[in-house]
């Protein structure tokens, strides 16, 4: 038996949101915000939450700082119940942060990087991979000294049993390069729309799906208010979003991811692990933050119906 169900390789920085119907403005001019929130961010970290909080056993390996954001964020995954124990604490590295506005359906985001992209795929042991049923990468195009060393550390976790996921997020170069040479090694693909569109070269999210699922991977798309499509082989699925009035959509993909991988790490149908992210992506979106409002796996499921 697995000490983990899945193992996280993935960036720690927290997230200060200020939420409010405002511009900001250069000229020292000052507006004011309804709500300030410092929270866990990082899509990793808030993937490992959500899946956490569904009842699935989480680890995470990454690097932080000595610091106070790095502190933070450890505190707070351990609050959530994910195994932090192999996190690398770097007195030469700060931890990043990221310094949110918050509208409603839109956000703004400014970034310091700090230890984001130090993590590489050789401190990811061996003995630590047998340790888990699954290995998933948020942020493969920040995570830079991750990505060289990424191809062998997914085969090194499909040698000792383990089945992967990968969710490239947002490329800020607009290059869009090596995410397609992973599909071949990634058991689950869990881009949204945009990005999946970017990185297949295409114009028809059909067409980019099919793309990706000929490389052998199951397909998990976000796609927004419009919930979410699925792919596997020949089976092609789509949910649409629950009905509710989203508060803050910061992290709402995470969630969705950890939906769908509890779902695929349980066996369920595709279209049932789709259901679970969708209502996980969803539900999440009812409070400021990534994490606050991520659903428990009764939550969800009073959306999803119980699987067969």
């Amino acid at each position: 038996m697995a000490a983990y169900d899945i193992l996280v390789a993935g960036e720690i920085n927290p997230d200060l949101i200020l939420s409010g119907n405002v511009e900001p403005a250069f000229g020292q001019v000052e507006k004011l915000v309804d709500s300030a929130t410092l929270t866990i961010g990082s899509s990793s970290a808030i993937f490992a939450c959500g899946a956490a909080r569904l009842g699935l056993k989480v680890a995470f390996i990454g690097i932080c700082g000595d610091d106070l954001w790095g502190h933070f964020m450890l505190a707070e995954l351990k609050k959530r119940g994910v195994d932090v124990s192999a996190v690398i604490i770097d007195p030469a590295q700060t931890t990043g942060l990221s310094l949110i506005l918050a509208r409603p359906t839109d956000r703004a985001i400014l970034t310091h990087a700090g230890a984001t992209a130090a993590l590489k795929a050789a401190q990811v042991s061996d003995e630590l991979l047998q340790r888990a049923r699954h290995l998933h990468v948020g942020s493969y195009f920040l995570q830079t000294h991750l990505q060289e060393g990424l191809p062998d550390l997914f085969r090194r976790a499909h040698a000792v049993g383990s089945t992967t996921s990968l969710d490239p997020n947002w490329d800020p170069s607009g290059a869009w390069h090596g995410v397609r040479e992973m599909l071949p090694l990634t058991d689950v693909f869990l881009p949204n729309e945009k990005e999946l569109l970017a990185i297949s070269g295409q114009t028809e999210i059909n067409d980019a799906a099919q793309l990706a699922v000929e490389k052998g991977c199951t397909l998990a798309v976000k796609c927004g208010a419009d919930g979410g499509i699925a792919m596997h082989k020949n089976e092609f699925v789509r949910q649409a979003a629950l009905p509710l009035e989203p508060v803050d959509t910061v992290g709402a993909g995470d969630s969705f991811d950890a939906g769908f991988l509890y779902g695929y790490l349980n066996g369920w149908k595709l279209e049932t692990s789709l259901r679970l992210a969708v209502a996980c992506g969803s539900l999440s979106t009812r409070a400021a933050g990534g994490t606050a409002a991520q659903p428990s796996l009764a939550e969800a499921l009073a959306y999803v119906g119980i699987p067969e």
